[in-house]
């Protein structure tokens, strides 16, 4: 378990950085992350570079005793080359090339900024590659931030169309798998296909997908090629990695992770809640059982369990904690003494080995000038520096924790391409895929279940459950390994909107569910979206699983002669009255589920229980609301993220867990 702090240096006055790192060292940071953002320093024009500033800054930290992460600095491309490089600067969703003036203002195909790329990589590789107290390296910064996942220049057309030359092989099989014989656009040459933008109509959805695809493939190639400059050229061993944005959708962040030996994100709680809670929410009303200063601790918990997903389960760091508040939210509260503890606890008991803070001291200047740090803008203790004292006087605890991995017995299934795909054809603004799996993720948190988030790829063996709540772009072989899955004794709950369409975005020809038909043994056979204050009722043979039906509902229908299916749940009222609306089936020693409406989180808790009592999952605690458990190793972690004293029931103990505290037991799992 190691703490450590974004530090700038050329930031501040150079004779400040030794008493900085002095006092960093008091409170237990030992390492420093430094140069993300520093190009123009480094190399104030073109091939002149100016090291000695960082030479010195590296040489003091590493004197101190502090390990040094580097950052390579082409997230934010100096003034000099976007003003003497103009085709550098991307160009947005409405055809305009964007200007100077922010961060990420770069197209990653162009092949001029590939070759600046290529040199500060290779001149900062070079010069810190060998050096013993530099341990690693992040990759740029935050890719597709602030709206930059996609570039819509003519460098980026040119590579579109051999990525689509590469992925179809021939025109005609574009042709087919697009179906641009609606509205006569069909192609009969790879020049007339550009990216889609400036469509007097909406454009083709597999059109656009497939750009999405391909602008997402062009930032992971631009990050290996940064890590294979550097491997290439650093002589010792140190590490690569990136810092991911936790629930940020408009990147597979699956891809992103595979060229990488671990990754971190950046959590910032009371933040996370302004930029994803509609997405998460919805209509719905936001959990509300937490602090005013903790931030949704379902949103945060979501973000750390997707992150160490991104990499089968390997932790991860925190390469950004907020330390106090932030200055991007719609309201950036006050943070309070304890709630950045808690942030720490939170993410070090849900995998995460290493903490690093955002900043070291809040900014004096430009966008960021009411962001904090550990300490204020005076040089004073802030909120954050007293909690990492007393952190670091609970080290012992928590390298316990970090001792061992998390452990989950159920995986949650995510997949980009579906998330895409959805969002760029909803049906209802009501309906999110995020939406959706968030819904069985809280379901789960209320639970006591710790859960693992994993891509359609993954391998299922070891999981006593997998919940896949919309496979909308389905094969025949993710088919056929969930058949393989449930027969070998696991259990596995699908929903609405599955099977629906191919991985080009065509629907499919079959009945619905498509390729999952003979897996539930259940067809669609009708299927729709409800307005808001229109729902249907709803009656089921699974304990304390009844209500209303509401925003996507489905018909299904169970073959008469189907020996291993059974309705599970039926509409009482509406056009569907009488059909089921969940079914299950029997294959081998497991049972699939098929969930026919977009469920409450009270619905997706009462049938996620009965099926966990089926196969034996276990429970961590039994919880209140605002209550959170997470387990690593033999440790279980309980975080309150209320004012009041809380009490859970572990194996028919009672424990009770102060307002905004965390209490840590032995469970022997």
């Amino acid at each position: 378990m190691r703490f450590g702090v974004c530090y700038y240096p050329e930031h501040w006055p150079e004779e400040r950085w030794a008493a900085d790192a002095r006092w960093l060292k008091q409170i237990g940071v030992s390492i420093v992350r430094m140069a993300e953002f520093a190009w123009s320093r480094m190399e104030p024009e073109e091939g002149r570079f100016e090291f000695g500033w960082l030479d010195r800054a590296v040489e003091l930290f590493a004197r101190e005793g502090f390990d040094i992460v580097l950052g390579t600095p082409t997230a934010a491309p100096p003034v000099w080359l976007s003003k003497k490089y103009p085709s550098t600067l991307p160009v947005d969703e409405q055809g305009r090339r964007r200007n100077i003036g922010g961060r990420r203002h770069y197209c990653p195909n162009n092949p001029a900024y590939r070759e600046h790329t290529r040199r500060i990589v290779t001149a900062m590789a070079e010069r810190y590659g060998s050096h013993p107290q530099v341990i690693g390296w992040q990759i740029d910064n935050e890719f597709s931030g602030g709206n930059t996942a996609r570039c819509y220049c003519s460098v980026c057309e040119q590579h579109f169309r051999a990525w689509l030359e590469k992925r179809y092989g021939k025109l005609n099989a574009l042709n087919a798998a697009w179906g641009t014989v609606f509205w006569s656009a069909e192609f009969d040459d790879w020049g007339q296909i550009g990216a889609p933008v400036l469509n007097l109509a909406s454009p083709n959805p597999s059109h656009v997908l497939d750009y999405y695809r391909f602008s997402s493939d062009s930032l992971v190639d631009y990050e290996k090629f940064q890590v294979d400059l550097l491997k290439s050229i650093v002589k010792r061993q140190q590490w690569i990695t990136h810092n991911f944005m936790g629930l940020h959708v408009h990147l597979n962040y699956f891809d992103l992770a595979q060229p990488l030996d671990f990754v971190t994100w950046d959590s910032y709680p009371t933040g996370n809640q302004h930029r994803w809670r509609e997405m998460l929410y919805g209509p719905d009303a936001a959990d509300a059982n937490y602090a005013f200063d903790v931030g949704d601790p379902a949103i945060t918990g979501f973000a750390h369990d997707l992150t160490r997903g991104l990499l089968a389960g390997r932790p991860f760091w925190i390469m950004e904690q907020g330390a106090g508040h932030i200055n991007w939210g719609e309201v950036n509260t006050l943070i309070r003494p304890g709630t950045p503890r808690l942030w720490v606890w939170h993410a070090i008991a849900s995998g995460a080995d290493a903490v690093v803070y955002f900043r070291e001291r809040a900014a004096w200047h430009a966008q960021e000038q009411y962001h904090s740090g550990l300490q204020h803008h005076d040089g004073s203790p802030d909120v954050g520096y007293f909690d990492q004292q007393r952190l670091w006087e609970e080290r012992a605890a928590l390298e316990q924790l970090t001792a061992q991995p998390p452990r989950a017995e159920v995986a949650l299934m995510w997949s980009y391409d579906d998330l895409w795909a959805i969002q760029l054809q909803p049906h209802t603004k009501d309906f999110t895929y995020v939406r959706h799996l968030f819904v069985y993720y809280r379901a789960l948190q209320r639970l006591g279940i710790p859960v693992d988030v994993v891509p359609p790829s993954a391998a299922l063996t070891g999981y006593k459950m997998v919940i896949a709540p919309t496979v909308h772009l389905a094969d025949s072989a993710l088919a056929e390994k969930f058949k393989n899955y449930v027969k070998q004794g696991g259990s596995l709950i699908m929903g609405v909107r599955s099977g629906f369409k191919n991985h080009s975005s065509a629907i499919t020809s079959q009945p619905l569910p498509g390729v999952f038909r003979d897996l539930v043994r259940a067809t669609v056979t009708d299927w729709g979206v409800l307005p808001a204050g229109v729902s249907f009722e709803i009656e089921s043979s699974v304990p304390n699983l009844g209500g209303q039906a509401g925003t996507w509902v489905e018909a299904l229908a169970v073959p008469p002669e189907s020996e291993g299916a059974r309705v599970r749940a039926t509409y009482l009222n509406g056009p569907y009255a009488g059909k089921a609306a969940l079914t299950e089936n029997a294959i081998g020693k497991g049972r699939a589920w098929y969930v026919g409406w977009l469920p409450t989180v009270a619905q997706a808790t009462a049938i996620i229980q009965q099926r966990i009592q089926r196969v034996n999952v276990a429970r961590l605690a039994e919880l209140p609301p605002g209550l959170i458990a997470a387990r690593r190793g033999e440790k279980l972690v309980l975080m309150n993220f209320t004012d009041e004293p809380l009490t859970a029931n572990v194996k028919g103990n009672a424990l009770t867990v102060q307002g905004r505290d965390v209490a840590v037991v032995t469970s022997d799992g």
